[in-house]
């Protein structure tokens, strides 16, 4: 493991420093910095409780963040629905899934700017549990909003298996410990949850059955980065986890890892960044419904840039999520770019039936070509044609609703181009 960097502020995960299934303008921020300030941010993952015993048992932040008995509930939101009963999944009817710390306000940020934030490090949070002290663990369910869920071919069909995982840190690798087949859970309020249709409930292991072995002899290289990072939007109070959106979120991007830069446009005051959704490794795509969900401290430089010095540089006319790295410019690319004003009045709901990649693919193009005439000054047919013989398209999800493309150009391009952005 490197060195953790040093950060002129630590944000630990408490009950009173997260909140669970939502970004929302009405929050107060948790800390509040300066530009150029950094931040250690720490982040549990919200599919903990799918091993106790290894993600929380001993944890006493994760196993006060997890409270949740007959009589008490430490958050009970645990989504962008309502609080008012009667529910049917429980409070937040499971709007919104992922634990998030935050949020944190910039100081000075407006709506029209931008904030950047640089991402240092990051590492994992080890078991607390004296069995297993020091290790790594995350887990990898295959949901039922998963792309895979009504294309199964072996018995019982439209199941929900869910896969332990082991993160190395030696090696950077993940390897798979056991996996079982998610079975009827009854939760603390007396709900039964046939499905994984609500975040946090904790899996009563004498009721499932675990397979050992399985993916033996496979090591994957870890991916470490952090799927949910973002801004609240202005549109809504609460504001579901699950479908990205033009301020950032869910966007399920393994890219977006240590030496990446994201920026993100403001629409609030403050920004009010949140993260969480930490991965220890992901594929293109997240096919089942997740990657490898674990716990993970992040590292991470704000800096705010005003409305008014964006002319002349890469930041000109963003109004979407931006990936920067040494190597190239990425655009994030939505099944709809702005769902939350676009869709009617029930956006959150519309927006679960209307992944489609043709569409992502067209949001991505057309990000792309903005980028590529406003920042770099080409015609349109020049943008196209170099789009075609050098961008990179990728699936990023199918699987959070407002599905994904994003579209990337290799910064090395440009080097040899008269006034070029460097």
């Amino acid at each position: 493991m490197t060195d953790k960097p040093s950060t002129t502020h630590h944000l630990p995960a408490t009950p009173d420093t997260v909140h669970w299934g939502y970004f929302s303008r009405t929050l107060s921020p948790v800390l509040t910095i300066a530009s150029g300030e950094s931040v250690s941010i720490e982040s549990i993952t919200h599919h903990a409780n799918d091993d106790y015993e290894r993600m929380i048992a001993g944890d006493a932040a994760a196993e006060e963040i997890f409270r949740w008995t007959r009589d008490a509930k430490t958050m009970r939101r645990r989504g962008a629905g309502s609080t008012e009963g009667p529910f049917t999944h429980g409070n937040g009817e499971g709007l919104g899934v992922h634990l998030l710390t935050g949020p944190i306000a910039v100081e000075g940020a407006e709506p029209g700017d931008i904030i950047e934030v640089r991402v240092l490090d990051m590492w994992p949070r080890p078991s607390a549990n004296p069995a297993y002290a020091g290790r790594f663990f995350g887990s990898n369910p295959s949901a039922n909003w998963g792309f895979q869920y009504n294309d199964l071919i072996t018995e019982p069909k439209q199941r929900e298996v869910v896969t332990l995982y082991e993160l190395d840190m030696t090696e950077r690798s993940v390897s798979a410990l056991y996996s079982y087949l998610w079975t009827p859970q009854t939760d603390p309020d007396g709900i039964v949850h046939p499905t994984i249709d609500y975040p946090g409930v904790r899996v009563d292991h004498s009721t499932v059955t675990k397979q050992d072995g399985v993916l033996a002899g496979i090591k994957v290289p870890a991916r470490l980065h952090f799927g949910t990072m973002g801004l609240a939007p202005a549109e809504a109070d609460f504001v579901s986890t699950i479908p990205p959106n033009y301020t950032g979120g869910n966007m399920d991007d393994w890219r977006i890892a240590k030496g990446a830069t994201m920026y993100y446009p403001v629409a609030v005051e403050g920004g009010l960044f949140s993260c969480g959704d930490a991965h220890a490794t992901q594929g293109d795509s997240e096919l089942s419904g997740t990657a490898v969900e674990i716990s993970l401290t992040g590292a991470f430089q704000f800096i705010l840039h005003k409305k008014a010095d964006l002319p002349g540089t890469v930041l000109e006319g963003l109004t979407h999520p931006l990936l920067e790295t040494p190597d190239l410019w990425s655009v994030y690319g939505f099944s709809v770019p702005n769902y939350l004003s676009e869709l009617g009045p029930d956006p959150q709901q519309a927006i679960l039936s209307r992944g489609s990649l043709d569409d992502a693919m067209r949001d991505a193009f057309r990000k792309l070509r903005r980028f590529l005439m406003t920042v770099h000054g080409l015609s349109e047919d020049e943008a196209i044609s170099l789009m075609s013989i050098a961008a990179d398209f990728a699936v990023t999800q199918v699987v959070d609703a407002n599905w994904g493309v994003t579209g990337s150009i290799r910064r090395s391009l440009f080097k040899g181009r008269q006034g070029a952005v460097r």
